[in-house]
């Protein structure tokens, strides 16, 4: 039996958007929401009663906001929104995609701002929890009204029109979709189109993705640096604890701990490390990785703040609020707070990209290894890690591309009407392709500090990067000549975009209390462990 996780449109987290995103969980509204959501939706019937006029329940919309509609008109108004307004282009978002963006969708109707009535609400949660998933286009919002347009062809598949997908169907006819899960096509009432298209989900939805994969990349790129520094015997002394608390950031902080965690010390040996010649300093992408790698981390906090307040915000444009019997127009749909968020989070992770590259030229040039070159063995007759190397490159050199803040542009539409647009759809999308090309590079970095590591034998490195190097090799056999490659830096960033690597870490790294001090759970009840910082 699916378990459930209750939305009341306040409480929802990045992690449970996620989950909710993997199809892991069904979905409930919980009965105060459902209370607030009727109370709204009284309020809208309430004043078209009255005969007031409020912006998009009974007037057309940007431009035409001062048009008065006749109340015959009332629901044709608001499927003609919705038709006219399912304008992207592009290809379609994948299913775990689209369950996010609904899943957030449903998160916002929840809070009971919207004016949507209680059925369409529950219709909603239907389609959601049947995992009839509407054909919603990547391209189209400039995120300045929100998303319309994705928004827009998220309910027009609920409307039974364009197309939808479920597992058992795959692709096909939205009404038909509908009709084999026994749910019934939504019909709008007044204010309800608009309810379900005003928003920011879908470039936060896109960004929550782009959030937690980056997450990941950032820990793993932690054990990746480590396995490098062992396969080019770096020097462990930049890593002092007292160096990084004369400038306790905490990100540096955080790293350096888990470098002086996965690295040579008294609990957690390393032969390679005691049978290397001392250095007094490394290279900075060796020397420097607590310093780069931290600001990484302090941005995905940021990042994480921003997108779990945007989460669980109200992001209507008129805004109902049924305690003071009010409907009012305002500007929360605007995708300004998530768009530079999801700037700052690319240029953020794209450094451990660029660190890593630089990282793998280290260990593929004899220059600076000491190593064969390319990490392969009869150089000339094979190539090795050369070509790979290449690629990172040129990843790399896209992402130095797609860090240009795209929120930094705006183009007028509407008429001028929305004369400021956050172009939040772009950012979330070249964030997402940033993180994508990290994890490649990791990849890659890591398949090459196994090699240098390998290269070392029979000395060993330490515990938690021995059992990093036998996950590997559970899935990438040595190179001991050449052979096809892709496949290997495909299963291997499988292995980093799945936390697989990161897991085997994590016990390392986690702190317990041990008689009083804090330690590396790791060192089974040792109290000659190195004291942690929180």
């Amino acid at each position: 039996m699916q378990d459930y996780i209750v939305l009341d449109g306040h409480n929802l987290s990045t992690n449970e958007v996620m989950d909710l995103g993997r199809g892991i969980y069904k979905i409930k509204v919980c009965g105060d929401a459902l209370t607030r959501v009727a109370k709204a939706r009284d309020l809208i019937e309430q004043k078209l009663k009255e005969g007031k006029v409020a912006y998009g329940i009974n007037t057309g919309f940007g431009k035409f906001a001062n048009v008065v509609i006749p109340t015959e008109e009332l629901t044709v108004l608001q499927e003609n929104l919705i038709r006219s307004h399912s304008a992207g282009v592009g290809d379609p978002l994948a299913p775990d995609q689209v369950r996010r963006f609904m899943a957030l969708r449903i998160n916002v109707l929840s809070k009971g701002h919207s004016g949507i009535s209680v059925k369409v609400l529950q219709q909603f949660v239907d389609a959601f929890n049947a995992n009839c998933l509407p054909w919603v286009p990547e391209k189209g919002t400039v995120g300045a009204s929100g998303d319309l347009a994705p928004l827009s062809h998220m309910a027009l598949g609920l409307m039974g029109e364009g197309k939808m997908w479920s597992p058992e169907t795959g692709w096909e006819n939205s009404k038909k979709v509908l009709d084999m899960h026994n749910l019934t096509p939504i019909k709008l009432g007044p204010k309800e189109g608009l309810a379900l298209i005003n928003g920011t989900q879908l470039i936060t939805a896109l960004g929550v993705e782009a959030l937690e994969r980056s997450t990941i990349a950032a820990d793993t790129a932690t054990a990746i640096a480590a396995m490098s520094f062992e396969g080019l015997k770096g020097t462990t002394r930049a890593f002092d604890e007292d160096i990084h608390k004369a400038r306790p950031h905490a990100g540096q902080i955080k790293v350096a701990k888990h470098l002086r965690l996965l690295l040579h010390s008294e609990t957690n040996r390393s032969e390679i490390s005691e049978n290397s010649k001392p250095r007094v300093q490394d290279s900075y992408t060796l020397r420097c990785v607590p310093q780069v790698h931290g600001i990484v981390y302090d941005t995905i906090d940021f990042v994480r703040n921003i997108l779990t307040v945007e989460v669980n915000s109200g992001t209507d444009n008129p805004m109902v609020f049924a305690d003071r019997q009010e409907i009012i127009s305002g500007g929360n749909f605007h995708g300004e707070y998530p768009a530079k968020a999801l700037d700052y989070l690319a240029i953020g992770i794209h450094e451990i990209a660029n660190m890593s590259e630089r990282r793998i030229e280290r260990l593929i040039n004899p220059a600076y290894s000491e190593l064969p070159a390319f990490l392969v063995t009869e150089g000339g007759l094979n190539s090795g890690m050369m070509m790979a190397h290449v690629t990172a490159a040129a990843l790399v050199s896209e992402n130095k591309v797609l860090c240009h803040p795209s929120s930094v542009d705006s183009i007028t539409t509407s008429a001028g009407t929305e004369d400021h647009v956050s172009m939040g759809g772009w950012c979330a999308r070249k964030a997402l392709k940033v993180v994508e090309h990290v994890e490649q590079v990791l990849a890659i970095e890591l398949i090459s500090a196994c090699l240098a590591v390998e290269y070392h034998r029979p000395l060993k490195t330490t515990e938690p990067l021995e059992k990093v190097l036998a996950l590997v090799r559970s899935t990438v056999d040595p190179w001991p000549k050449d052979r096809y490659l892709a496949p290997d830096i495909e299963e291997v960033t499988k292995l980093i975009r799945e936390g697989k690597i990161w897991k085997i870490m994590k016990p390392y790294i986690e702190e317990t209390r041990v008689n009083g001090l804090n330690t590396a759970s790791h060192l089974n009840g040792n109290q000659h462990g190195e004291t942690l910082i929180r």
